[in-house]
């Protein structure tokens, strides 16, 4: 049994004095060449099984959401643009309705400042008509007044003047040639 032991220990001890690592044995090199093809194989078919249908699947339905995304950004921006071209059309219709308001408003007002204006000048020249008639009558008054004043007053010259008071009748024809 020593004899067992004493060469298992050479042979392990062989083989690390011989080269270190094992991998680096060729002697092993066949039986890990294998090994590394088998586990090559297997991770192959189950990448091209598995794992690569799942990320091409990811991938497709990646570009499928963001073209829907996109188809979908496409027409709401023409709703948006629709809607604005609407409120647009809206906004130049309400400004039409509101210029033409303002005209129709502007015309009446005016139309009633215009009836007003001529009411206040048929009542002013009303007024100015009955100012003139009584200012017609008094002169008229006062022309009479005058007349007479003018009698008496020429008849008081002459009776100053000859001493003698001066006949109706002459004081008629002097006011008559007056």
């Amino acid at each position: 049994m020593a004899v067992e032991t004493h060469a298992t220990t050479e042979a392990a001890g062989h083989a690390a004095a011989s080269g270190g690592l094992p991998q680096f044995d060729f002697q092993w090199w066949p039986g890990q060449i294998v090994w590394v093809l088998l586990v090559f194989i297997v991770l192959f078919i189950y990448m091209r099984a598995f794992a690569v249908p799942k990320l091409g699947g990811a991938i497709e339905a990646r570009d499928a959401k963001i073209e829907g995304d996109l188809a979908d950004a496409r027409k709401l921006k023409d709703q948006a643009d629709a809607t604005a071209q609407e409120a647009a059309a809206e906004r130049a219709q309400g400004r039409a309705a509101a210029q033409k308001l303002a005209n129709d408003a502007r015309a009446a007002a005016r139309g009633e400042i215009d009836k007003a204006l001529a009411a206040e000048e048929a009542r002013l020249a009303e007024t100015a008509a009955k100012a003139d008639a009584a200012i017609n009558t008094a002169r008229d008054q006062a022309m009479t007044n005058v007349a007479t004043i003018a009698q008496e007053t020429a008849a008081a010259i002459v009776a100053k003047l000859t001493g003698k008071a001066a006949s109706a009748a002459e004081l008629t024809a002097v006011r008559a040639r007056g």
